[in-house]
Parts: C-alpha cells; structure tokens; sequence
C-alpha cells in the first residue's frame, strides 16, 4: 500500500510504525509541516494516512497555518473511506474533522501510565485489554465523534482511543515510541515537565521505555487491523 504521514516536529516521526510497515513492503511518503511542505492535494495518491503528535492545539491557526489544508487533507481522506490513523495531536485532529471538541483536559499526562478498556468497545475490532501500561505526553482532549466507538480511559483522561469502524482510529497516547523517541521528546519538551499528578521525571520515563513489550503489541494488532480492515 502506499502510507502518506504527517509530521509536525522533527522530533515526533513515526517511531516503531515505520519498521512494522516497512517490512511488509509498503511504500511511504510524508509531509513535513515543521518545515514548510504542503500537504497533497487531494487523498487519492494514497491508501493509508497516518497523522503524528506535535504541541500546538488543533485550533492555532494563527501560529500554525497549514493546520487548515491538514485538515482539509484528513477530512477528504476519512471522506474517501481511506485508512486513517491518528495519534496524540493526529488523534485530536481526526476528532475535530469528525466534528468533536478538542478542549484542555483536567490533568497533563505525561509519562508511562496505564490505559483500560471501557465496556463500549468490547465488539470493536479495536478492542482494548483490560489495562496496558503506554506512553502519554499531552495536555488537550476530544470529545467523542458522533458515530464512533469509545475504547479506552485512563485515571487522567476518560476519552483515550475511538475507532469509527476498522479503517478509523484516534489514539491519545504512543505506542510507537522506543527508547531513543522518548528520550527526544524529552530532551525537546523539557519546559513541559513541571510537576503534576501525571507527570514523571525524565529519568523515569525513560527506565520504563526499556520493557515496552506490552505497548508494542498493541501496537502491532493495531496496524494488523488497519492493513486488512
């Protein structure tokens, strides 16, 4: 399949995603918003859009123009029945092209926490385990988009994943992070990490980015879906 990414720091590609696909012989292309590119024109040069964090809010268009032809691009995408996976930032941007909310959530997260399962996503393809411990770095939310299925909450933000059938799926957290993406996130957003309830230090995040075993198989079912939906 041909994938086409969106990336909107340098410092937040697609971590363990690009080997996972990679080696099944797909193709990617990617448009780099932190450095000026453009995004395509239209959905149909594509299978696949995968859309990535960053730290601006979904609504900065002032600061962050190009928001708008993203945005334009994900709703012609999700219109087109393509694939679309979207994490952190690419989670609140798929929301808001859904018409849902993306707002300031109670409590920052940022560190390894544990996700669960919520009982509406039990008969989704994307159904969650019980409890999988993941890496988070956000401070905003989204409201559910109408039509789609509530899959997952942590003790520091109830909306963490939905699914719209098996082509659609925001996620609020990382999967795709190793040790070295963690430790640049890190190193780049180091003004983020004041002390809160969710908040780990940097050494701590990165000790528990050595066993994430659980995490990466989520990951791996995940984009299994995705690629035969």
């Amino acid at each position: 399949m041909k994938i086409h990414w969106f990336q909107h720091a340098p410092f937040e590609g697609l971590g363990a995603i690009e080997e996972w696909l990679l080696a099944r012989g797909h193709a990617l292309s990617s448009t780099r918003f932190h450095a000026g590119e453009a995004p395509p024109a239209n959905a149909k040069g594509f299978d696949w859009l995968i859309v990535m964090g960053g730290a601006m809010n979904v609504y900065q268009y002032r600061d962050y123009p190009w928001l708008l032809p993203e945005k334009c691009l994900i709703s012609k995408a999700l219109a087109a029945d393509k694939r679309v996976l979207g994490i952190c930032l690419g989670a609140q941007l798929i929301a808001d092209s859904l018409d849902a909310k993306v707002y300031q959530n109670g409590e920052r997260e940022i560190g390894w926490f544990p996700v669960r399962a919520v009982p509406e996503g039990a008969a989704s393809p994307f159904r969650f385990p019980a409890e999988t411990k993941v890496f988070h770095w956000h401070g905003d939310t989204f409201s559910l988009p109408p039509g789609s299925t509530w899959l997952a909450k942590s003790a520091g933000c109830a909306h963490q994943a939905f699914a719209v059938g098996s082509r659609v799926l925001g996620l609020q957290f990382h999967l795709e992070m190793t040790p070295a993406e963690v430790s640049s996130i890190a190193k780049a957003d180091a003004d983020k990490l004041t002390p809160g309830r969710y908040v780990q230090t940097k050494a701590k995040m990165i000790a528990h980015a050595k066993d994430n075993r659980a995490a990466a198989a989520l990951l791996h079912r995940f984009l299994g879906i995705l690629e035969n939906p």
